[in-house]
């Protein structure tokens, strides 16, 4: 079975997934090469596979046809990695991102009206933020951002793409390296400082996954949570009026878009059951986070976007033992960029028709190709 990628309206879960969630929250299926397995489209069902231990998130015992996200399963690595997530880490690099933001702005502005919103300010950001966070220092960041870039689905050809994960895979072992030898007040620094027996190789493992996990999921939201925005000029209206609703609106624009097509996936350890279904031992789950996000059955008209919503529970970062560890950087990142966002642009508006815009359709991770916005 192959999963619909195709987002009808722009913002929702393909509506394969719809229809299969008001049919059943757990469906049987069957991947390209006839193994069986699992589509839990429901949130009280995907909360369950998601918390649940006897489902594991391991590649090695996962379907091979299943794409997938990159994971961090060693929970000594997680909690190392969770406890760096400190309040005073999290208020430096607020600062910090605000000052990127400012930075970026300020460019397009000077560029002046229309730019494109992707390649000028929700793309470049977020690696910013990034190299912030591990301490990438500031005469190599021109080539890690770009090289985020291009190997983040940018490049012009698979042998750029190619070439880019070489150099990123490279920089980040150098970057490990110094970090030994002169450490800063940064996650990579703490790691070391925290576990002296991680290896080059952990670390630089580590450095990658967080740039997998939060470099093109966090722009691809900012992008299409202005996008959504300014195609809902009631929203719109009621963010500007209050701005005191921002972080509801962000929790919104989470719940709403759900930028990953699908996934996590699980394999089961032994028989287990989701919710009266029975799981055999080494069957693949896959789970659709952003049908899980509709479901009416936990939110109240679950397609509408409303940024006063006081509904929380989304499924955005995952659940359980594996939800997002950078989490609660993506919310700084998307709270920052979309307030000085409007805040700089009072009269923000697309720079061509909806439908000319280009989607991501056939990407794991969802989002615009460009963004053109005038002012």
């Amino acid at each position: 079975m192959t999963f619909s990628t195709v987002r009808e309206n722009y913002f929702g879960p393909p509506a394969e997934m719809q229809a299969l969630r008001h049919k059943a929250p757990v469906t049987r299926t069957a991947f390209a090469d006839g193994r069986p397995g699992w589509l839990v489209t429901g949130y009280s069902a995907a909360r369950a596979v998601l918390s649940d231990s006897r489902f594991t998130a391991r590649g090695e015992r996962e379907h091979p046809a299943v794409p997938r996200a990159a994971t961090l399963e060693d929970e000594r690595c997680r909690r190392l990695i969770a406890g760096q997530f400190t309040a005073r880490r999290m208020r430096q690099l607020t600062g910090r991102t605000e000052r990127i933001v400012r930075e970026h702005l300020d460019a397009m502005e000077h560029m002046g009206s229309p730019a494109d919103l992707v390649e000028h300010f929700a793309l470049p950001v977020p690696s910013l933020v990034i190299a912030e966070l591990l301490g990438v220092p500031p005469a190599d960041r021109e080539q890690f951002q770009h090289d985020t870039l291009r190997w983040g689905g940018f490049g012009r050809s698979t042998e750029e793409v190619t070439e880019a994960f070489v150099s990123l895979g490279g920089q980040l072992q150098r970057l490990v390296r110094l970090k030994r030898t002169e450490p800063g007040d940064d996650l990579l620094s703490g790691l070391i400082a925290a576990d002296p027996a991680l290896t080059d190789e952990e670390l630089a493992s580590i450095a990658f996954l967080l740039l997998v996990a939060g470099h093109g999921t966090t722009a691809h939201q900012i992008a299409l949570g202005a996008f959504l925005l300014l195609e809902h000029p009631d929203q719109l209206a009621a963010l500007r009026a209050d701005p005191a609703l921002t972080e509801s609106a962000v929790e919104e624009l989470l719940r709403h878009l759900s930028v990953v097509h699908h996934g996590p996936t699980r394999a089961a350890l032994q028989d287990a059951d989701i919710e009266g279904t029975p799981v055999k031992a080494g069957e693949v789950v896959v789970v659709s986070l952003g049908a899980a996000n509709r479901d009416p059955a936990r939110f109240e008209r679950p397609d509408a976007v409303d940024v006063t919503r006081e509904d929380t529970g989304h499924l955005a970062f995952g659940h359980g033992m594996h939800q997002c560890l950078g989490r609660q950087l993506a919310r700084i990142e998307l709270r920052v960029a979309l307030t000085a966002l409007l805040e700089r642009f009072p009269h923000l508006r697309l720079a061509c028709p909806a439908a000319e815009i280009p989607l991501r359709h056939d990407m794991q991770v969802y989002g615009a190709d460009r963004l053109p916005v005038a002012w």
